[in-house]
Parts: structure tokens; sequence; C-alpha cells
């Protein structure tokens, strides 16, 4: 069956996306109103509405008009820099905002800004009302280009460019590292480990094969840039009857990778979107939307090598070793590696040792390939009736939609053999006596693995009747009545995310100058218990447009909007699986028990007690909202003001109910899932645009910013003996950890503080803390509050752009900036830079680390082969600002006069040069601009240009 839906899919887009093009133009040419979309109108929920009668909480960027003057290839990029209360991941500080394309829940990694026609950014609540619990926390609506009535028109836009990698994490070398790692034993009182000749031969750096100084960021094995490419065909028209638009692209991506398979490693996709709009006849029009994408990124087979850059120590194996550094006399050698199916370049064998017999950079030489594979198929349509001859005003709008995705992995799974080299000196020169083999050997057995399937499904509808009238001129009613409703299925989960409400909005105005809404919404969710499913989500918003009034008509103000909103939401966002209200039993951890000797069996555990009450979270929010333009739109303002609760979070109360509910061992709890925590944010956005002609200059610029504080405004604090410790009232987003005093200077510094259970041995050297209790030891009582995390997106974010238009060319230049966040200083899962004890790989900043005699400047604790459990925890030691201004994109622009084109087929003509990423103004940028355990970051140069047929 999926197949047969898959190939209707494939036939329905190459239908839009061909045929109709070539019937549209054959089409008689009429004229129809409702198919002409005003530039005044703003997409909404469901609906356009005309921009001066929307109240407040929306923002809308015109990504057809930037993209003739910014290029990028991801949709929402940047978009901080154009307008208010997006700050880059989240709309008013809230999280898991709605992705919509078209008027269906996507990915927006799936279109591309060269498909876009406007992006609607749905803030407020009263904003997202319509769409029900799912949109509870914002949409960001995605709305794509459509054709127009005009003759034919083709646009074809070619960029390449290219990725330079900023920086790097540095690394100690061999002998550095060796050197301080016998330190590190010394201050464990341990032998050192390696002697003096060792270390001086690793340093000498005369023969890297024997004495390995392996740098994973080395030229070797990394390009300093890498290519990125694409093309893309848009081609559309149309006439009265039919009107289509068409974008048709391919683009390839390489790797900063530069050896073996990894070398080839490439990401390629091709997209087919095909939009067309019919008019059927005078009183119903349609349409069909369709997208396909398959999506290739192919690799080498092995370990991740990025995180293996940040854990693999320098002087564990040379990875190639030349086969000139093999005695001519050491037969045997010869004979073992003559076997080698692996010799690379004719020049190098495999490099192993006893602890190595595999590696990383073996693994992307011999141990074959892989290739993701991903395709997407969606396909929507709807049909608009005007019902006038029913009621003047009334019309019924309709859309079903279905999208299909599927990945998937194939591999060529190798097997290789490394060769331990053993290494001997004659007269002076190093060479190789003997080798060993590993226990593998090498086959290549031709088989193709498929692995990692998986695949989703989203089937959408909604339909909704519309009246918009006026009355005696003066009084304008609108209405939307909608059912709304999607499902989302995902492989391997056997429950869909659903949404499904009933929605209303009434609005009125009068004269454009006094306005009032009422939206309202009826949600289900399954994820509560019977007679709890449903809530109402009620919305109320009052706007006046000042620039209306009789004492305003000789002002400066074309317009001046207030308007202010209040709104109840209800949504399931934050109950996170079905049956959590249900008591939950299992055996698969409980204790074993018998009745009699000889039978033992699991017994049975209650893992949560049952809460049929359970309810829908809420978000209650006020607003207020001004919009402005004066000096005939010289100077636009937009600013809000938002204060929201989300209320009623589910936590598990483990000290509301007496201990009894629970037991540690055997691990069983009575403890039902309850609605308890409040959050409250605070915060205002605003957006400042300025256009003016200077002489030949046209000339614009526009400044934005969104700021907002967080609270966690109910917390049970009851398990914190002191105040300092409470939740409650502090950042929700707030860092947590200890007050740090400096380091131990002395062992008798160590005895005479509090005692620190942290874990380890604490010496000097070792990081001292505040006992904020006074009770004589540093354990996790101690932990006071240390900072904002900005993990919402930065408390203050703030953008800016400028245009400068003379003659032909264009200068466009846009800067980001985010401030008043806190991070600390620590390391993902399995990688190593700043939290380095054991056997870790050594960063540069143990070079600053504590000894007595650099006790005075020391920047780091003590060396350690011990866990170091006790220096490596959160603590103001560690913390840093996250402040930094970017140079996110500078481009400069040229349209060749269309009087050098009047003799040719081409209509259009520009070329662009650009650069993305190019600075960042910072304090601490050494740590921003640095990734560990991920891919570089970089700096993106393109030059593109585009043609008009």
């Amino acid at each position: 069956m999926k197949h047969i839906q898959k190939r209707f899919l494939l036939f329905a887009v190459a239908a839009v996306s061909i045929l109709l093009p070539a019937v549209a133009q054959n089409l008689e040419e009429q004229t129809i109103d409702s198919l002409a979309t005003s530039n005044e109108e703003v997409q909404v929920a469901f609906r356009k509405v005309a921009e001066g009668n929307i109240l407040g909480g929306v923002s809308v960027v015109n990504v057809e008009e930037l993209t003739k003057k910014n290029y990028n290839t991801y949709s929402i990029d940047n978009m901080q820099g154009y307008i208010g209360g997006w700050n880059g991941n989240s709309l008013w500080a809230m999280d898991e905002y709605l992705a919509m394309v078209d008027g269906v829940p996507r990915d927006l990694n799936n279109v591309k800004p060269d498909e876009i026609e406007t992006i609607t950014f749905l803030k407020g609540a009263q904003a997202v009302v319509l769409y029900g619990s799912r949109a509870a926390k914002g949409v960001v609506l995605v709305t794509t280009k459509r054709g127009k009535i005009s003759p034919l028109k083709v646009d074809v836009r070619a960029n390449t460019g290219w990725s330079v990698l900023k920086a790097y994490p540095e690394y100690l070398g061999s002998a550095e590292y060796m050197t301080l790692y016998n330190e590190a034993l010394a201050n464990d009182g341990l032998a050192a480990k390696y002697n003096a000749e060792e270390i001086y031969n690793y340093g000498l750096g005369t023969n890297s094969y024997r004495y390995s100084n392996l740098n994973f960021y080395s030229s070797d094995f990394i390009k300093k840039a890498y290519n990125r490419s694409d093309v893309t065909a848009e081609i559309s028209g149309g006439n009265e009857r039919a009107r289509f638009y068409t974008n048709v692209s391919y683009n390839n991506e390489g790797s900063p990778l530069n050896f073996g398979e990894a070398k080839k490693t490439r990401a390629d996709r091709f997209n087919v979107r095909g939009n067309v709009d019919l008019k059927l006849n005078d009183f119903i029009t349609a349409y069909v939307n369709g997208n396909v994408s398959f999506y290739n990124a192919n690799a080498s087979a092995g370990g991740n090598y990025w995180q293996l850059a940040s854990t693999f120590r320098p002087n564990r194996v040379s990875p190639l070793v030349p086969l000139s550094a093999i005695d001519s006399n050491a037969t045997a050698a010869w004979e073992l590696i003559a076997n080698s199916n692996n010799i690379i370049d004719g020049q190098y064998f495999l490099g192993g040792t006893q602890e190595d017999l595999t590696n990383v950079f073996a693994d992307y030489y011999a141990a074959g390939k892989t290739k993701y594979t991903s395709r997407q198929f969606q396909f929507d349509a709807g049909v608009n009736i005007d019902l006038e001859k029913v009621l003047k005003g009334l019309s019924f709008h309709t859309q079903f939609a279905v999208d299909y995705a599927t990945s998937y992995n194939t591999s060529y799974d190798n097997e290789y053999a490394t060769y331990i080299p053993t290494w001997s000196n004659y007269n002076g020169q190093d060479v190789i006596v003997g080798l060993k083999k590993s226990d593998t050997n090498d086959k290549k057995s031709g088989v193709q693995n498929i692995s990692g399937s998986a695949s989703n499904q989203t089937i959408a509808f909604n339909a909704h009747f519309d009246y918009n009238r006026t009355f005696n001129n003066s009084h304008n009613v609108s209405a939307i009545f909608v059912a709304n409703g999607y499902q989302q299925s995902k492989s391997k989960e056997y429950h869909s995310t659903s949404n499904v409400n009933l929605g209303l909005q009434a609005s009125y105005n009068y004269e454009q100058k006094y306005f009032a809404e009422f939206g309202g919404s009826v949600i289900h969710s399954a994820k509560l218990a019977e007679g709890h499913r449903q809530a109402f989500s009620p919305s109320i918003s009052l706007g006046w447009n000042m620039a209306k009034e009789s004492f305003m008509e000789d002002s400066a103000f074309d317009k001046l909007m207030l308007n202010v909103s209040g709104s109840i939401l209800h949504t399931d966002l934050g109950i996170n699986d079905y049956y959590m209200y249900a008591k939950s039993f299992n055996q698969s951890d409980g204790s074993w028990w018998g009745w009699y000797d000889g039978q033992s069996i699991h017994a049975t555990n209650s893992k949560r007690g049952e809460n049929l009450d359970l309810t829908f979270l809420k978000r209650k929010e006020f607003s207020a909202n001004i919009k402005a333009s004066l000096w005939n739109k010289m100077l636009t303002a937009d600013a809000s003001f938002f204060m929201n609760t989300i209320e009623g979070k589910l936590i598990t109360p483990n000290n509301l109910f007496p201990s009894y509910f629970f037991t540690y061992w055997p691990e069983a709890t009575f403890l039902p899932h309850i609605n308890y925590d409040n959050d409250k944010r605070v915060g205002f956005d605003f957006a400042l645009n300025y256009n003016k002609r200077f002489g030949e200059v046209d000339f614009s610029a526009g400044v934005s910013g969104t700021y907002y504080t967080t609270k966690a405004s109910k917390r049970d604090d009851s398990g914190f003996a002191d105040a300092y410790q409470n939740r409650q009232g502090k950042a929700i987003d707030g860092i947590w950890g200890y007050e740090c005093l400096g380091f131990f200077e002395s062992p008798e510094d160590v005895a005479n503080s509090p005692e620190q259970k942290l874990g380890g041995t604490v010496k000097q050297g070792d990081l001292k803390y505040k006992d904020q209790n006074g009770d004589e030891v540093i354990d996790s009582k101690d932990q006071i509050y240390l900072g904002r995390g900005g993990w919402y997106g930065n408390p203050l974010t703030l953008g800016v752009n400028l245009t400068a238009k003379y003659k032909g060319f264009t200068l466009f230049v846009l800067g980001t900036g985010g401030f008043g966040g806190k991070a600390i200083k620590n390391d993902a899962e399995d990688t190593n830079y700043w939290w380095i004890s054991g056997q870790d790989k050594y960063s540069k900043e143990v070079r600053g680390r504590w000894t007595p005699a650099t006790a005075a400047t020391a920047t780091y604790p003590r060396l350690t082969t011990e866990g170091g459990a006790n220096n490596f925890t959160n603590s103001d030691f560690w913390i840093y600002s996250t402040n930094r201004f970017n140079l996110a994109k500078v481009q400069l622009t040229y349209d060749f006069p269309t009087k050098m084109l009047r003799k040719t087929i081409i209509n259009g003509l520009s070329a662009y040069i650009s650069g993305s990423n190019l600075l960042t103004i910072a304090k601490e940028r050494e740590i921003l601009e640095m990734n560990v355990g991920t891919a570089p970051q970089t700096r993106f140069y393109n030059l593109g240009v585009k043609v008009t047929f």
C-alpha cells in the first residue's frame, strides 16, 4: 500500500510541476480578484488578513523580497535580524513552537528560502488560538510562492561557495602530554609512566612514525575549506483560469575531511516543488501543492572522527607507517605485509598497537563506506467556495494533506588488519625489524547492509467557514469557524502525535479605528483520562488606531495602532507520554522472591500511582502592542510587551507526599504525576525600520530586539533546608553550582577548611568552595544560583540590517547579537577539553594548571589521574559570558541594466558576492567559535548569479 501511495504522490507532483504549466498557458484569460494576493495582506492562521487589522503578537518577513539582496540556504536563518520576538530558537522565550509550511505541520529544513514567499511569526497567544493545543507556544508559519497572472517566467539561480573553517580545539602534543601526565601521577603519589628518554624522543619529532604525535586537526587530514554549490530553476506564470509555480533545485556540499573514504564525503539534495491555483468556475477555486525531495549523504564507515579528535591521545598510534621504514633484511615482515590489501597510496601500511588494533584513521581508509538516504513526499490540496449566494460575505475553505518521509542507511562494512611494528635503531637510523599482524584479516564481503530504517507520516485536515462583510461603510465584521486536526506517526513509536480542535474567531472594527476580537478553541487530548480530555481556550483583544482620529489628521502618523490581548490557552505540551495519569506496575526490576526453596521469581513493583484528575497545562497571557508608521512609512515601528505564565507543569511530588509512598530498594513508588509547577515570563520586543532616499541612494535600516526574564513562580522547595536553594523566584534557565574561593594553597589549608564531600581525594591545588550553610561540610546543600543560562535564547537578542542601493548596486549588511546569558566550561559526553582527569586527552587549558610554583597565577586545578569529581562540577570557577555580536552577513549585488539585455532572450541578470558568519565580537570569542566533539564552525563565502528569461 505504501508503494502505491508514494507512486501516487510522485505522479501528483510531476503533474503539478510539469503538465499544468503547459495547460495553464493555453487557458482563456480572464480577470478574477479572488486569486490576486494583496501586498497589504498577511498570512495568519488559516487565512490572510489585511495588515492593518492585525492586533499584535504577529511579525512577518517578506522572504521573497529579502532573497533578492540576501542569499542564504536555511529558511529561518538569522530572522532575529529583522523582527522582534524571535531570538533564534524560540518565540517570546517559549520552547516547542509549531512549524507549519502552507498550513501543514512540516519540518522547516525541507523548505528552502528561494521557495518561500513570507514567514509569519505568530507570537501572541491570541494569534495561535485557532491552531489548538500543539500551537500553544507559538507558530512559525511558512508560505511558499505561488504563480501570478503573467507570461511564462523562468528564473535560474546558481551559487558556488566555500565554507572556511574558523577554529579548532588545541590539544597538547605527545611529549608535553607525557610530561604532564607524569606530573598528574606524581600529584596522586604514583610513579611516573614515561621516562625522560621516551619523552625526549617523542619531543624530538624526527620520526613521528615510531614516536607518534597525532594531530587530528593537521592539514594531512583536514581541509581549510570545502565547497557547496547549488542551482535552482523557478518557473511560473498563468492566467485567470490557472496559475502555477515550480521550483526545481539541486545542491551538493562537501566535507572538511581530506583522507581515505572520508575524502569522498558529500551530501546532495534534489528537490521539486509545484504549486497550482485553479479557477473552476465563478465561485469555486482550488489549489494543489506538491513537493518531493531526495537527500543522500555519503561517508566512510567507522568511528566518529570529531568525537575521537577530542579523546584520542596523540601518542597512542601512528595510523600510517611508510613501507620504506621496514628494514630491507626483515624478510618475515616483508612477507607479512605483502598479503595486505590496504597499502595506502602504494607507500603506507595501516599501523596499530596492542592497545589500538583498530583506529578511526584505518577505519576511514579500509572499513568501508556508508550512505544515508532520505526521501520526503509532501502533498496537499484545497478548495475555496464563495457562498455569496447563500449569505453575503460567507465562504467555505478546506484543505487535506498527506506527507511521507523515509530514511535508512546502507553500508559496505569491511574488515581489515593492522600491523604492529617492532622498531630498532641501526647506525642512528630507526628501522622496522618486525611486524605483528592483528587477529583480523583484510576482507571485503561485497554485501550491502541496511540499517536505521525510519519513516513518518503526517495527515492533516482543516475546514472553515469565513465571514467578511462591511455594513454602512463603517462596521466591518469578520469571523471564522474552523475544524482542524492532524496526526503524525513515526516508526517505532506506538502512539501518534495528534492535535484536534474546533476554533472560532470573531472580529469587529469601526471604520478601521476601533477594534475588538474574540477567539476561542475547544481542544482534545487522548493523553488525559476520560472526563478531562477537552478544554476551552479563550482569547480577547481590543485595538485603537489613533491615527484615524480627527485630532491626528495633521500629524506625522500614517498609522498608530494600540492594542491589548488576554488569553488562556490549554495545551498538552509538557505531557510527554500517554497514560501518565494511570497507575503502572512491572516486574522488570523487582526483587527476587519465592514461596519455597528452589523457586525464585521477580516481585511485581508499583512504578507510578494513579491521578485521574491530571489535566492540561495552561498558558495565561497578557500582551500589549503598538504599531506605528510615520511620514508615509519613512519610519515604522512595531513593539510588544508580554507577560505569560505556564501553569500546571507536571512533577512527581517526592516531597509533597509521605515518604512511605516510595522506596529506594526495591525501587518502587505509588507517587502519581500531578499538575504543580508554574513558570512566568515577562518581556518586550521591538522592530524599527527607516527608509529614505538620499540623492541617488536608496537607504533603509532596521533594528530589532527581544528582552525577557523568566521566573519559576511556583515550585516544591520543601526538600531544601535553606532558602538560598529555593528554585521558586529564580530564573527557569538558572545555572546552579558552587561558589569557588580559589585553590587550596597547602595541606594545612585543606585540613582547616570544611570537608569537601564532592568525590575523590582533595589536595592542595584543588578548587575550594564556600560553605554556604556553615555546617563545615561542602555538599549539594551549598549550591547556589550562579546566573541565567539563556536556554530559550539569550535574555537580550538584538538585530540590525542595512541596505543601500545605488544605481545597479545593492549592499546588504546584517548583524545579530545575544547578551545576558552564561554558560559552564564543561564537556559533553565522551569529549575532553575542559574537565580533564584520568586517561583523558589533554587540551591547552591544562598549561595553566596549579603547581606550587604557579600557585599565584594558576588558571586550572592540579592535574590528577583520578576522577577529579571535586573540581569538575558546576561552579562559578567555570562560568563564562555568552555575550556576542555577529557580523552575520554582507552581500553586494549588481543588477545589470535592462538596456544591455534588450536584444537577448534574457529579461534580467544579477550577480552577487556574499559572506556569512564573518566576524564574532565577544570577550569569549575563542570559546564561542570553538566546537569540541563536532565539526568546526565555518565562515561561508559565496558567488552567485541569477538570470531571468
